[in-house]
């Protein structure tokens, strides 16, 4: 900072020497010029305003130097003054950093101090650890030599070998994996079912009382009412010429026994049925009877009922609202409004099915539309299984298959009833739709033999378990109670004889709906006053 003042100074010594000379040369020329114009007379006046001039321009020069300098000063001091704050600045954040450097060291030194603590914590900890484990081997070694003194001991006491202690033992932890594993899987199932229970149960009440639909319980007409019995005579014909053109044009069986009053229509295909129903009915009515009349009426009355196939797919199709059905398909569930399941007319039941499966579908965040297409078309194969070799998934899968069906509806029709396993959340829903709407009271109705059937399978599949002593199937074959041997069956195993039977009945029987499976197990004390 010195050295700069100093060449200031020198810097502003020049300049005043050089503008004083400036000003004398100034004033030199103005002196001669003046001679020169006012001559000899006027020399000296000039002369004398010259120094006069200069001597003005040297003041003001000294003036204007000393006013520099001090401008240069005031720069230099500002300048000086500038350099010296950050010169602080630095020098600040200097320190700073050391104390920020010396804090850090501070805390490596308390961690070094922490770890070397804790290293040496560890390595008494470690040499505590290997004490111990010697000490354990020790006993391990003291132990291992005691069991087998008390074997020895135990063998000659209970004179049982080895072998047939470790049988018996073996069958004690048997029986006890088998308690734990009952206990378990009754924790498992309890845990499951109360997640599950309320969630299904809140679905599948949603989905009735949205779609509560009216019902009633029909069979397929299977006789023909006629006024008197002198029709049989003319029914049968000459020779039974009359009735083997009947059976021939209709493809049924034409019984006409004693019963009073009715002709039994029998076949297996309920439209042919129902065209030999119709047309017996019209022959009867109108009391014209020969083979070029029956078929005459045979083939009205066929091409009427086609129609009223074709029309009662047509309109089912419209009902649940499905686009891009084949009217092959649509003439196929047609078919089905002369087809019943145990007295449930099978096209209304896939018209529910269809909108029970829309509604669970929507409830569970799923597309409606392709479930109620799979709902509704479930048992397609019921309208031809009498026809073809199988059941009727199988054959109602292959043929919507054939006629453009997409793989969820498929599988929907082929493992409505698990013949073949699930590959979309489509087909556990038209199971459970399905079984909703079969197992809703008024819907079904069975036989008498399958009914006693039904019940005998079911007392002899919980009769087959150990500790079960009777088995009752009350509630028309809805439930069965067992009555388990209370010394023999704890609770736990009783929960899972009832998880088993229940297992079992699922897989070797067909019913509607559900069968509840309840275990009984009591135990009674008795004792008498005497």
């Amino acid at each position: 900072m010195m050295d700069m003042s100093m060449y200031v100074l020198g810097a502003i010594g020049v300049t005043e020497i050089g503008i004083g000379a400036v000003a004398l040369l100034v004033g030199l020329g103005l002196g001669v010029t003046v001679a020169r114009l006012m001559g000899a007379k006027a020399a000296a006046a000039a002369s004398e305003e010259a120094r006069a001039l200069a001597t003005r321009a040297e003041a003001e020069a000294k003036a204007n130097a000393e006013r520099i300098r001090l401008e240069a000063e005031r720069a230099a001091l500002q300048r000086k003054e500038k350099a010296d704050a950050e010169l602080q600045k630095a020098w600040d954040e200097h320190r700073e950093a050391e104390r920020r450097l010396t804090k850090r060291e501070d805390a490596f030194d308390r961690k070094e101090e922490a770890v070397a603590q804790k290293d040496a914590s560890l390595q008494k900890q470690l040499e505590s650890v290997r004490e111990r484990e010697g000490r354990l081997a020790k006993k391990e070694t003291e132990i291992d030599a005691l069991v087998e003194q008390q074997k020895d001991a135990l063998q000659k006491a209970s004179g049982l070998s080895r072998e047939q202690a470790k049988e018996m033992l073996l069958q004690r932890v048997e029986e006890e994996a088998r308690h734990e594993v009952a206990k378990a899987t009754r924790r498992i199932i309890d845990e499951a079912e109360t997640q599950a229970k309320d969630k299904a149960r809140e679905i599948t009440l949603m989905a009735i009382q949205r779609y509560a639909s009216e019902h009633t319980s029909e069979s397929t007409v299977r006789s023909v009412a006629i006024p008197s019995d002198d029709i049989k005579g003319r029914i049968i014909g000459r020779e039974g010429r009359n009735i083997r053109a009947i059976e021939k044009a209709t493809g049924v069986d034409i019984i006409v026994d004693d019963t009073p009053g009715v002709i039994v229509v029998s076949c297996f295909d309920k439209v042919r049925q129902a065209v030999a129903v119709e047309a017996l009915e019209r022959l009867v009515a109108d009391g014209r009877m020969h083979p070029t009349r029956i078929e005459e009426v045979v083939e009205k009355v066929k091409g009427e009922i086609n129609e009223k196939v074709i029309k009662a797919g047509r309109d089912a199709v419209l009902e649940v609202n499905l686009r891009g059905v084949h009217p092959k398909v649509s003439e196929a569930m047609g078919k089905l409004m002369y087809r019943t399941s145990y007295g449930q007319n099978v096209l209304r039941h896939s018209v529910e099915v269809a909108f029970l499966c829309q509604i669970i579908a929507d409830q569970l965040g799923l597309d409606g539309t392709i479930a109620r297409r799979c709902g509704f078309l479930h048992d397609i194969g019921k309208a031809m299984d009498h026809e073809m070799e199988g059941g009727h998934p199988k054959i109602g899968m292959d043929f919507a298959r054939q006629f453009g069906e997409k793989e969820p509806v498929l599988n929907a029709i082929g493992g409505h009833h698990a013949d073949i396993p699930s590959t979309s959340f489509y087909t556990p829903i038209v199971m459970a739709a399905d079984a909703v709407s079969s197992a809703r009271p008024g819907a079904r109705r069975e036989s008498m033999e399958k009914y006693i059937q039904r019940l005998n399978e079911l007392q002899d599949i919980a009769m087959q378990y150990k500790g079960v002593t009777e088995a009752y199937a009350i509630q028309a074959g809805r439930e069965v109670r067992v009555m388990v041997d209370a010394a023999k069956v704890d609770d736990d195993q009783a929960f899972l004889i009832a998880h088993n039977i229940a297992k079992k009945v699922s897989e070797e029987m067909t019913f509607p709906g559900e069968i509840r499976v309840t275990v009984l197990r009591e135990t009674r004390a008795i004792e008498f006053a005497r």
